[in-house]
C-alpha cells in the first residue's frame, strides 16, 4: 500500500477503510466529552472544505481562531481538504491577544477567518476593524454552521503542497512564520511515530495547545497518522486543576502523554497522596518532555511522586524540535 502524499489524503483513506474507529475525543469541563470517528472527522472536514473552496483560492491563507476542541481540528483538515494554508492561532478575548493576532494577519494576509458561533462577533469586533486598516480583507467563517457535503466532493491541493504556517509567540518582537508542508509534516510524523513506537494499539492524552508545535503535530497530527486514538483536554483544564491530566491518563489507560518540564513539576506541587494512590498511571509508556529546558530535579521528584501510581521512570523520553521547514 502507498503512502499519502498528504495528510489529507491520509484522513481520507481513513474514514473509508476504518469509519468507525475512533480519532479523538474531547473532555469538556464539565465531565462530558465528545467523540468523533474518522468519518465523522472526514465528514466535517469536507463540509468546513465546501465552504472555503467558494471563497478562497487554493494557496490562499485560512487564520484559524478556534478554542481547544473537535472544531479546531475539523477547521484545520477542512483547510487541507481545500488547499487552503492553515494558520494556526487561538480566538482573541482581549486587546493585548488582538494586537499579537493582528502581527500575524498582517503577515499571512489571509483570505478568510475560521472559528465557531461562539466566538465569531468578540473576535471580529477586535480584529476586522485592524485588518481592513492594513487592506486585508477576509471572509469571517463559523465554521460549526457549515451543512455536511457528498463523500465524494474531492480533495483539492496548493502548487507547493503546503499544509500550514506556524508562527513564533511574538514576545520578543514581531511574530514569524515558518512554512510546513505536507512532505515536511509525514517525514516529521513518520519519525516521531518510530522513535516513540507508536502502534495502532497506542493511545494517547493531549492537554497542550493545539496552535503550537507539541500540541498540533505531535498531540493531533500524530495519532491520525499513526493510526490510534487520542483523548485531548483544554490548556486551561489542565492549568486549573494538574489533576485532571493524571486522571485522564488513568481513566483513557493512555500509554503516550506529556508536556514541558512545568507540567510534571504543577503536577507534583498540586495533587495529593491520596490523590495520586487512586491512579493507574501503569500503562504509561512514553511520557515525552520538551519545549523547554528539562530539569532532573523534576523529573525525579514526578517519578518519586507517581511510582505509588504505577508510573515507571523509563517512560521518560526528550522531545525537543520541529519539522524541517522554511520562512514565510
Amino acid at each position: 500500500m502507498t503512502m499519502p502524499e498528504t495528510l489529507a489524503e491520509l484522513l481520507v483513506r481513513r474514514g473509508a477503510e476504518q469509519p468507525r474507529r475512533e480519532a479523538l475525543t474531547f473532555l469538556g469541563d464539565d465531565g462530558n466529552h465528545t467523540e468523533l470517528t474518522y468519518a465523522e472527522l472526514d465528514a466535517r472536514a469536507r463540509a468546513i472544505a465546501a465552504v472555503l473552496a467558494e471563497t478562497c483560492h487554493a494557496g490562499d491563507r485560512a487564520l484559524l481562531l478556534y478554542p481547544p476542541g473537535p472544531e479546531y481540528i475539523a477547521g484545520f483538515f477542512g483547510c487541507l481538504y481545500a488547499g487552503v494554508i492553515a494558520v494556526p492561532a487561538y480566538p482573541p478575548l482581549d486587546a493585548r491577544q488582538a494586537a499579537r493576532l493582528t502581527g500575524i494577519a498582517a503577515d499571512a494576509t489571509p483570505s478568510a477567518v475560521l472559528t465557531e458561533v461562539a466566538f465569531l462577533d468578540l473576535a471580529r469586533d477586535l480584529l476586522e476593524p485592524v485588518m481592513q486598516d492594513t487592506g486585508i480583507k477576509a471572509a469571517w467563517i463559523a465554521t460549526d454552521t457549515a451543512a455536511p457535503v457528498s463523500d465524494s466532493w474531492l480533495v483539492r491541493h496548493n502548487a507547493e503542497r503546503i499544509a500550514f504556517l506556524q508562527y513564533t509567540s511574538g514576545s520578543t518582537g514581531q511574530p514569524k512564520g515558518v512554512v510546513v508542508t505536507h512532505a515536511n509534516l509525514l517525514h516529521n510524523s513518520a519519525f516521531i511515530r518510530d522513535r516513540f513506537g507508536h502502534t495502532t494499539s497506542s493511545r494517547g492524552v493531549i492537554w497542550l495547545p493545539p496552535y503550537h508545535d507539541m500540541g498540533l503535530i505531535g498531540g493531533i497530527l500524530q495519532p491520525v497518522f499513526a493510526g490510534f486514538p487520542v483523548t485531548l483536554m483544554s490548556p486551561l483544564s489542565f492549568l486549573r486543576e494538574p489533576l485532571r491530566w493524571l486522571r485522564a491518563v488513568s481513566d483513557w489507560g493512555a500509554t503516550t502523554s506529556g508536556g514541558p518540564n512545568f507540567a510534571y513539576d504543577l503536577a507534583v506541587r498540586k495533587t495529593t497522596p491520596a490523590q495520586r494512590e487512586a491512579l493507574d498511571l501503569s500503562r504509561w509508556t512514553v511520557a515525552f518532555t520538551g519545549a523547554e529546558q528539562v530539569r532532573p530535579a523534576t523529573l525525579d521528584a514526578f517519578a518519586e511522586a507517581f511510582a505509588v501510581a504505577g508510573f515507571r521512570r523509563r517512560a521518560y523520553f526528550p522531545a525537543m524540535g520541529s519539522p524541517r521547514r522554511r520562512s514565510w
